[in-house]
Formats: C-alpha cells, sequence, structure tokens
C-alpha cells in the first residue's frame, strides 16, 4: 500500500551551509561540530521513498478517527447541551482547526526537510532540548494513549461478554502487555493487517446511520440543560475541546507524515482527507445516530453514570444479538493502535537513551498503562484530552511560529535549549491545563477551547520572545536538504 512512485515529483538540493532565509533577525549561525550525534546523522527521506497522499497520510490518519474511542462519546454532552445542529458545527470547525492550525505546518516541515520531528523540532526547542519536547515527551505520552486504549478495550470486551471486574482487570494486563511486547518485536506483521481493519468500525458507524438517522433531526435537548449549560455556544466549545484535545500529538506527528509527502498538494490533500473528511465522518455520524436514538426512546442519557451516552449503547439495545460481536470487532480494530503508541515511544526512548534497554524503558511505561487502565483514571476521556491538548497545543503554535518567522521554511537546530520555545510552552501549557485544575478546584478559573488557547500562547509567545532576541542560534547543518 506505501509502494513509491515511480518518478519524484521534485528534486531536493542541498543549501549552503550558512543559508539565512528568514525574515527576522536570526542570530549568528554557530559551528556543525555543536549538533548532538542525533541530528548529525539524520538523513532527509528522498523523494525516491515518497509516495502520494492517498497512499500514507489520508489512510493513516483517517484510521486514527476510526478508533471508536474517539467517536463514540465525543458528542454525547454536546448534544445534551446545544442540541444536533450547533454539535455539527461544533465538528466542522475543531475538523478546520485541526487541519489548519496543528496538522499542516508540521505536515509542511516534514515535506520540505524531509525529516522527523525530533529533528525538526530542534528549530523550536534546541538541539539539546529538542531531546526531550517533543521527543521524549511524545514518547511518554504514548504510554498514556496505550492505557487509553487498553481501557477501552477492556470495557468493550467485558461489556460484550457480560463479565465483571476480575475479566476486566485480567483483559487490562494481557491487552497492554500484548501490544507492547508486538509494538517491540513485531510491528512489521501488525501494519500488513491494519490496512483493512479500520473497515469494522466504519461499517458499525453506518449500521448506526441506518438505524437512527431517521429520528435524529427531530431530537431536542433538554430545556434545563440547554438553559443552565450556555446552549449552543457551550455544544461547539465542548466539540472543539474534544476533537482538538484528541488530536494535538497527532498534529505534530504530522512531521513523519509530511517527510513521506512529494508535495505541498499532497500534504494538504492528505488533511482534507484524512483529517476534515474522516472527522466529520466519523463524528458526524455518532452524533447523528445518538441523536436519533435519543429521540426514538432507545436509550436515555444518565449523565450521572455516564450510560446512554454513547452510540454502541444504543446499538446493544437495537442488536442485543449482536453486540457482542460488535465490540469484539471495534476492539480487534483498536489493537494496531494500541502496538503502534508502543513502537512510537520504543522509538522515542531510543534516541534520548540510547543505552537503556528499550525493553526496560517500554515495561515501565505499560506498567504505567496497566495502572492508568485499571483505576480507570484513562477512562476519563475529557481530563485525557484536557492533557494531551495543554502538552501540544503550545509545541504546536510554537512551531507554527517559527516557521512563518523562518520565511515559511524551516530555520535548522538551534543551540541548546531554545529560550523562545521553552518559555512559549511553558506558558501554553499553564493555559491549557486550567480546565483540569478547574475540575480539582473550581476556584481555578476555567478556559474555553483550552487547546486551541493554548496554541495561540504558544505561537504568540514564541513569535514575541524571537522578536526581543530570546533565541538561540541556529546551527549549520551539512547534511540539510530543503525543497523551497
Amino acid at each position: 500500500m506505501f509502494d513509491a512512485p515511480s518518478a519524484p515529483a521534485f528534486e531536493i538540493e542541498p543549501l549552503p551551509q550558512n543559508d539565512q532565509r528568514t525574515t527576522m533577525s536570526t542570530p549568528t549561525t554557530t559551528s556543525p561540530s555543536q549538533l548532538p550525534d542525533y541530528i548529525a546523522s539524520a538523513k532527509p527521506n528522498p523523494p525516491s521513498n515518497r509516495a502520494p497522499w492517498f497512499k500514507n497520510t489520508a489512510p493513516t490518519y483517517a484510521g486514527i478517527f476510526l478508533w471508536f474511542i474517539f467517536w463514540d462519546s465525543i458528542a454525547g454532552k454536546a448534544l445534551a447541551t446545544g442540541g444536533l445542529g450547533a454539535t455539527l458545527l461544533g465538528i466542522l470547525l475543531g475538523a478546520l482547526i485541526c487541519h489548519f492550525l496543528f496538522y499542516l505546518v508540521p505536515g509542511l516541515l516534514g515535506l520540505k526537510t524531509g525529516l522527523p520531528l525530533y529533528v525538526v523540532g530542534t528549530s523550536t526547542f534546541g538541539a539539546i532540548g529538542g531531546l526531550l519536547m517533543p521527543g521524549l515527551l511524545m514518547g511518554v505520552l504514548q504510554f498514556g494513549w496505550l492505557g487509553v486504549n487498553t481501557w477501552g478495550s477492556a470495557t468493550a470486551l467485558t461489556s460484550g461478554f457480560g463479565g465483571g471486574d476480575l475479566l476486566f482487570y485480567a483483559l487490562c494486563v494481557i491487552w497492554a502487555v500484548g501490544a507492547a511486547f508486538v509494538g517491540l518485536k513485531g510491528i512489521q506483521y501488525v501494519a500488513k493487517v491494519a490496512t483493512f481493519l479500520p473497515l469494522i468500525p466504519l461499517a458499525v458507524l453506518l449500521i448506526g446511520l441506518v438505524l437512527f438517522a431517521g429520528s435524529s433531526f427531530s431530537y431536542t435537548p433538554p430545556a434545563e440543560a440547554s438553559a443552565q449549560s450556555g446552549g449552543g455556544l457551550q455544544a461547539i466549545l465542548l466539540m472543539v475541546t474534544g476533537i482538538v484535545g484528541f488530536f494535538a500529538t497527532a498534529g505534530a506527528a504530522a512531521v513523519d507524515f509530511g517527510l513521506n509527502s512529494h508535495d505541498d498538494k499532497d500534504v494538504q490533500k492528505g488533511g482534507y482527507v484524512g483529517i476534515i473528511a474522516a472527522i466529520l465522518l466519523t463524528a458526524g455520524i455518532s452524533a447523528i445516530a445518538l441523536a436519533g436514538a435519543w429521540a426514538a426512546g432507545v436509550i436515555e442519557p444518565d449523565f450521572v453514570s455516564n450510560s446512554g451516552l454513547k452510540m454502541t449503547d444504543a446499538l446493544k439495545q437495537k442488536l442485543p444479538g449482536a453486540y457482542p460481536l460488535i465490540m469484539i470487532g471495534l476492539t480487534l480494530a483498536a489493537f494496531p493502535g494500541a502496538c503502534f503508541s508502543s513502537f512510537i515511544a520504543a522509538n522515542s526512548f531510543k534516541t534520548v537513551m540510547p543505552k537503556v534497554n528499550p525493553f526496560v524503558s517500554v515495561g515501565i511505561g505499560t506498567i504505567v498503562s496497566i495502572i492508568l487502565a485499571v483505576t480507570k483514571v484513562a477512562g476519563e476521556l475529557p481530563s485525557v484530552f484536557g492533557i494531551i491538548g495543554a502538552s501540544f497545543g503550545p509545541i504546536c503554535g510554537a512551531m507554527a511560529a517559527d516557521y512563518l518567522l523562518a520565511g515559511n521554511c524551516w530555520s535548522g537546530p538551534r543551540a541548546g535549549f531554545n529560550p523562545a520555545g521553552w518559555v512559549a510552552w511553558a506558558l501554553g501549557f499553564l493555559v491549557g491545563i486550567l480546565p483540569n485544575l478547574h475540575n480539582w478546584n473550581a476556584s481555578i478559573p476555567d478556559v474555553p477551547a483550552a487547546p486551541v488557547a493554548a496554541f495561540i500562547v504558544g505561537f504568540a509567545v514564541y513569535f514575541a520572545c524571537a522578536k526581543v532576541g530570546l533565541i538561540s542560534p541556529v546551527i549549520s547543518m551539512p547534511n540539510r536538504a530543503d525543497v523551497s
């Protein structure tokens, strides 16, 4: 599926070592001898290894949004707050923000440099700082995703089979350990079957649409809930927050997708289909089906127990005989994602801590994932998405500012710890995490659409720091090759 094209769409020409294509006052370029080994040894992905958008970027991103943990419960609270129209508008707005703010610049950086995220990120956080941000952070957060995947899959299987807590705990351990082992030793086999598994959640979504869409537009939210919680505007903000928070890490990872793209049109089209269209399809169908199930009285929402807030809750009532098979299918389709999280974490740790056996680092992370799953902390999806959005919102914002300041190109690795990037991240994270802190202590102020606010703060602070000179000098990179 990922065959290389027969001829490159462009030729990569090496830049002069002291290339300074930038619109800001860039500090003097320092010697390449200051480059850490992991940057000095990095080689751009050649055109012969690249493929069109429909063979890499679009299907991979679409697979992320077909994960049932994303779409199954994403719309419940928004529907109850502002109704179906506002919820669908929030889904559209969230999809556009994911593409244009979080994905596009990282994707273009990957395209133009041919280099992976942990190298490209050094222009924002420095040659030394880049090991930690986004390098190590990306790896650490993968175990958070493994915990979410483990919790969701174990919950779905336990529900499908009608088991209790003991079955849930056992499934958590088996799922996390199995995914970690496969991610370390057999990821190539998972990749081969993962191409077809997304057809399962797609089929489930279409079944839900056929069963419940007919009554969806007759749904109206409870007047009391709508009046107390802000109505349509609040519903829009809830959808934007959930969608963008879920997507934030994948936005930064667009660098690694972009380095496999032919040109900027491939980057754009991959996002249009794999992000915007996929979000509208998955979250949109789930919202329509859930609204229809509520309107038809198939299920009733219960915000105390969180029951009746998922599309699969409606399928359980409508198709009780097929429900176990549906949940088995959805969890089977989720397993490659768990394996890939372990694989990405292992690669991150091998880059940051090359002397540590990956079985040790991944093993420790897997134990953490199991704890998050069995304690059901990983099931608090709004809080989890909030942490993800707070962490990677300012990263994407700072990277976008650095890209624009450098004249829509990659400025190159910067020496040490780049102050502009770290200050931008710290302040952006502080803003982004406020809703989580507010839930813990009501006296702490809340922030609507916090992942987007974190992006804006990260962008603005980096831009300001760069303009006042609070930025590290660029280190010359001999093997660098940029596409204009």
